[in-house]
């Protein structure tokens, strides 16, 4: 993409760089009600059945997710044109999901800066190993890579580890006002978890709390993963990496049904959110569907997305995620030529 086509596609996305009041509180109202409305008839379901609780339990997850992504929303100050008011709002909704604010805010942005580049991964993003890399590691290095990347760990353990430890703590160097920001978040969840325990009880609470939590924060998870490990996913190191080509070509197009679309906070045109943060989550499809080069970038669907899981190591020479599997076939490759030369000197 060259420069004047990159400037057309700016313009074409600045009009959507501004959220809408008014649809903002909508989408707040049509979130956050549910969710509650669902909690309580998760807990009355006790009464009736555990399984029956659960299965509310799950549906009101998936309001979570959406809480989530209004959540996400307001770290790249695109959920309110007021900064203050992002901050405020994401503080509240990051008690409800677990999430610091400001730390996660933190993360994210580097994410989003360093996307795809190679000499920059590290902070905000799913662990990738380049082939290269995998091979000159230690045993302890590969053993400590393969765990991170079975998905048991990744969308079992993960869940479980991200919740009540990363996000409980702060990064050395972090500033006083995300640190005060992660404990006040932590503080404020233990004490309103306090009171709803002495109120229900804390197997009425593990029942219904655990499950949302944790199958909201798996759902999470499977959505970060997927719309940046797929198969010809964008990587490049620093002198050849392109923000745009990054946002375009290093997240995918998740193409899902209306309803999961909706409950998922249309974060399934990821390549339109990497492209501007700035556009609130409810402009996002028509920022894809208003320009072209956006409906280029690599659509996935349900049922493919979950090729991703056999993806494990980045090849370099073939721009492709490659499975351990494939390390021996690629190490034959690379040493073909080498054994044809010895044959043809011979």
């Amino acid at each position: 993409m060259n420069k004047d086509q990159v400037k057309e596609l700016r313009k074409g996305v600045v009009p959507f760089e501004k959220s809408d009041p008014k649809t903002s509180v909508r989408q707040l109202l049509n979130t956050i009600l549910p969710f509650f409305i669902l909690w309580f008839i998760a807990y009355q379901s006790l009464k009736v059945s555990t399984l029956l609780a659960v299965l509310v339990a799950i549906v009101a997850s998936g309001f979570l997710v959406r809480v989530f992504i209004i959540f996400h929303d307001c770290t790249h100050n695109s959920f309110f044109n007021s900064r203050k008011a992002n901050d405020r709002l994401g503080t509240l909704l990051g008690i409800m999901t677990l999430f610091p604010y400001e730390k996660w805010k933190r993360d994210h942005n580097i994410h989003h800066a360093s996307n795809g580049n190679l000499d920059k991964r590290g902070t905000g993003d799913i662990w990738v190993m380049t082939v290269e890399e995998y091979v000159e590691a230690s045993f302890w290095e590969r053993l400590g890579y393969r765990l991170y990347r079975n998905p048991f760990v990744m969308f079992v353990l993960g869940p479980l580890y991200l919740l009540l430890v990363s996000n409980r703590k702060n990064h050395k160097g972090a500033k006083r006002k995300e640190r005060i920001n992660t404990h006040v978040t932590t503080i404020v969840a233990i004490v309103i978890y306090a009171l709803l325990i002495m109120t229900i009880g804390w197997q009425a609470f593990l029942i219904i709390q655990g499950t949302i939590l944790f199958v909201s924060a798996s759902l999470g998870i499977w959505l970060f993963y997927v719309q940046h490990q797929f198969e010809d996913a964008y990587f490049e190191n620093t002198d050849e990496w392109s923000y745009v080509k990054a946002a375009i070509d290093g997240s995918s197009y998740y193409k899902l049904s209306k309803p999961l679309q909706w409950i998922t906070g249309n974060i399934g045109f990821h390549h339109v959110h990497h492209l501007s943060p700035r556009v609130p989550n409810y402009y996002l499809e028509k920022v894809h569907e208003t320009n072209l080069p956006l409906q280029q970038a690599t659509t996935i669907t349900l049922r493919s997305s979950l090729k991703s899981l056999r993806f494990r190591l980045y090849d370099e020479n073939q721009k492709t995620f490659v499975r351990f599997r494939d390390l021996n076939s690629l190490k034959k490759r690379e040493e073909a030529p080498v054994e044809l030369v010895t044959r043809k000197t011979s």
